[in-house]
């Protein structure tokens, strides 16, 4: 069935083909160009130890902001602190060059909805968060579901595009006799978001739920976040391999990458280290708990026992990034190998090319700004976990960025949105540098959202007819939302009108910009730029980057400016007198 139709509930919204041919994949036929996850070329994959900044090939004081701005939402973020605590950790390569524990991890010990605030514990019985500790990452166990899902394809005993039916036979009622593999990893099953599980008293009156549950929309025909996507694959792993869930993580996952910190159901002796969740009662909560410490969160995750394909899974910074920096050599970490490179680009390629701003792998969300912020690039693959989680890579970059904290610590309604996880994506994004195309230092247009910044150059001379421009530009913006703009002014900048150019990347074909404008994603390298400019004997030619109020790119670079005609050059930014008189409004000059 074509996935093309109606779009259904978004991440978006929420937060603020290749074909297996007897096992085999086949890539010939995928839906767009995949990640190119490297692969080791020989002996151990890389692994992760601690180290400076520099030593990650990143910049020290966009590290340092990261750290600032992350401890800026312990405080009322408009009106109640987004989490109680965090543990924050990115780097680049093999090095870890940031690791850093912010606020608490155990705070509360209930919420007053009378008041609007938290009971807090005794100063003596609240826990900091430690590097080490434990969090429920929520949805970001979807991950851990979709490797073991993306495994047992590459290993012949599932197919991507088989029917989930034929699996298991019972599932194939009310409607879902044809959803596929596919459709449950990249939510397209038509499934609606979630239905309350732990309403069923007994565990199989909740799967008879599921295999019971008629789609919203017919499958392949629109896209709608579902848990139950991945409780529907968590069946079909447990049917196929005979084993359950949390014993294939263990197995498969988390035993052969060591990481240790890692499991379904923490056993007690890991409370005291584990970051404390919700004062869970109704009605916010479909469950009268307490305080949850220790075990799983969600509702539905819960009434099964605690392992779910959807939630449930424990971790800690260092773990996630272990399995992070994995998927980025291609599936291997040090001597261990969990899935083949082409499997991890699969888990990388966009299959929802339908349905653009939703774009998804196997089990990864790919180029979703409202989350990874700058870091987002049509190959950049996350996840988000309702209590405050995320994991974001990067392949372009190779870089990778882990965000975890409590935020439904008291109580879920103090936060909302995704800005402390957007702030850190940026500032990382703004560590790795974008090298000068000539010379010490490029014009930088910054990366402030609700923000206009000019580039503007002296008058100059362009009567003859003959005067072009030429400059190095590099941009990366939100698509669409995120414009820079080449415009011309003949009337001392009363006017100004778009001025067409073309762009060149190394090795490619130049590609022409007809409205005098760039927006979005061009490769994260620089290109040469070429333009034909008005006659005028007096013509001031400006870039002009606009953003809008929600979310930015890493921005854009322009370097090695010269305007000039057969006869000469006009204008040449590498001279010291021309250089100075630029005017520039909101642009700096930036080596990195």
């Amino acid at each position: 069935m074509a996935d093309e139709g109606a779009r259904g509930i978004t991440r978006r919204q929420l937060g603020g083909g290749a074909l297996a041919l007897g096992g085999a994949l086949a890539f010939a036929s995928l839906p767009a160009d995949p990640a190119a996850a490297a692969a080791p070329s020989g002996g151990n994959a890389v692994t992760l130890r601690h180290g400076s900044a520099r030593r990650a090939g990143l910049l020290s004081a966009p590290l340092r902001q990261l750290v600032t701005d992350a401890e800026a939402f312990l405080a009322p973020s408009p009106e109640h602190p987004w989490y109680a605590g965090a543990v924050l950790l990115a780097g680049r390569g093999g090095t870890v060059a940031l690791h850093r524990p912010i606020g608490m991890a155990v705070r509360y010990r209930a919420y007053d909805e009378e008041t609007d605030t938290g009971v807090e514990f005794p100063a003596e019985q609240q826990i900091p968060m430690a590097e080490d500790t434990v969090f429920d990452l929520a949805s970001v166990s979807k991950l851990f579901t979709s490797i073991l899902a993306v495994q047992q394809i590459e290993r012949g005993a599932l197919e991507l595009e088989a029917a989930v039916a034929s699996y298991l036979p019972d599932f194939g009622r009310a409607g879902k006799q044809d959803v596929t593999i596919r459709q449950l990893l990249t939510h397209t099953s038509g499934f609606r978001s979630w239905i309350p599980l732990y309403a069923a008293p007994t565990y199989e009156e909740k799967v008879r739920l599921v295999y019971d549950e008629k789609p919203a929309s017919p499958p392949g025909t629109a896209y709608l976040y579902s848990d139950l996507n991945l409780i529907s694959l968590q069946l079909v792993l447990e049917e196929v391999t005979g084993r359950s869930l949390d014993t294939l993580l263990a197995e498969e996952i988390t035993g052969p990458l060591g990481m240790r910190r890692t499991r379904y159901n923490p056993p007690p002796s890991w409370k005291p280290g584990i970051a404390a969740t919700e004062d869970a009662r109704r009605p916010w909560s479909g469950l009268d708990r307490g305080l949850v410490w220790g075990e799983v969160h969600d509702e539905n995750a819960h009434s099964l026992g605690g392992v779910a394909g959807h939630a449930g899974v424990f971790s800690s910074a260092w773990d996630l990034a272990v399995l992070g920096r994995t998927l980025l050599n291609g599936g291997a970490y040090g001597r261990e190998r969990i899935l083949a490179p082409e499997s991890v680009e699969l888990m990388f390629t966009d299959f929802n090319t339908a349905f653009p701003g939703d774009e998804h792998g196997l089990g990864f969300e790919l180029y979703q700004h409202w989350y990874m912020g700058a870091m987002a690039t049509p190959r950049t693959a996350g996840h988000t976990g309702f209590t405050g989680t995320s994991l974001v890579l990067d392949p372009t970059t190779d870089s990778f960025l882990v965000v975890l904290g409590n935020s439904v610590h008291p109580v879920r309604g103090w936060r909302s949105g995704s800005a402390p996880r957007v702030a850190a994506a940026n500032q990382l994004a703004r560590a790795v540098p974008v090298r000068p195309a000539r010379g010490r230092t490029a014009w930088f247009s910054g990366m402030t959202g609700s923000a206009t910044a000019t580039l503007t150059l002296p008058p100059l001379d362009t009567s003859s007819g003959a005067a072009r421009l030429r400059c190095a530009l590099w941009w990366d913006t939100e698509p669409g939302a995120d414009v820079l703009a080449l415009e011309a002014s003949a009337d001392g900048g009363t006017s100004w009108r778009a001025v067409p150019f073309t762009t060149s990347r190394p090795g490619g074909q130049p590609e022409p910009h007809p409205a005098g404008t760039a927006t979005g994603w061009s490769g994260r390298v620089w290109h040469e730029v070429g333009a034909a400019l008005p006659a005028a004997p007096a013509l001031a030619l400006r870039w002009r980057y606009t953003t809008d109020r929600l979310y930015v790119g890493r921005g854009a670079y322009v370097d090695a400016l010269r305007v000039g005609t057969p006869d000469g050059r006009l204008f040449d930014d590498g001279r010291r007198a021309d250089a100075a008189r630029v005017r520039a409004e909101g642009w700096t000059r930036s080596d990195g």
